[in-house]
């Protein structure tokens, strides 16, 4: 949570997962009118599905704890001429941002964090997730060749988010997350969850 480890990731070049472009499935997402704002993006790296979001008009807020990314995210935000918004913060603690979303976004940020991690994290996401406002999930799998880091199974979604802790699961869905080393993307989750 010092921000250290994931700072270095992005020292000597881009990180594995940083692709230079939003994630196919945001771009789909967003296509099919997924999202509403303000939009949160929990974990957003240097800014790319963000921008993407910001650039169709709504107002969305991407969070990471890694400064070296953010100064990135916020270079190509001026570079492109894109009006968004990044600040640092600690996903264990969002409710220190003092607002709250209709949509928040968890683009590869749930898979990093440990079992007993999760329920902190997942508390948080509910502190800033408006009633009957929807969080994606989008995070590696353990289904198929070649998966990511990190894997979760379809079973550590649904233990996680159900109504007992203030979310409805609405569906879990094999998906693709692009990274550097996956020519057409390694396995994926794609959770779709509304707060109740």
């Amino acid at each position: 949570m010092s921000g250290r480890p994931w700072d270095a990731s992005y020292s000597g070049g881009p990180a594995p997962w940083d692709i230079g472009r939003p994630q196919p499935a945001i771009v789909r997402m967003a296509s099919e009118h997924t999202f509403a704002g303000p939009v949160l993006d929990a974990g957003c790296g240097t800014g790319e599905n963000t921008l993407y979001i910001a650039s169709l008009g709504m107002p969305v807020l991407g969070i990471d704890v890694a400064e070296t990314a953010l100064a990135m995210a916020r270079k190509k935000s001026e570079e492109r001429g894109i009006k968004s918004e990044f600040l640092a913060a600690d996903a264990f603690h969002l409710e220190r941002l003092d607002r709250t979303f209709k949509t928040v976004l968890d683009c590869g940020l749930f898979h990093t964090f440990d079992p007993e991690e999760r329920p902190d994290y997942v508390a948080s996401l509910a502190a800033v997730t408006e009633l009957g406002g929807n969080l994606y999930v989008l995070c590696f799998s353990d289904q198929g060749t070649e998966t990511g880091p990190h894997p979760v199974r379809r079973e550590e979604l649904t233990t996680e988010f159900h109504v007992g802790n203030g979310w409805n699961l609405l569906a879990i869905e094999p998906d693709r997350i692009h990274t550097r080393f996956h020519d057409n993307g390694a396995p994926a989750w794609l959770a779709r969850i509304q707060r109740v």
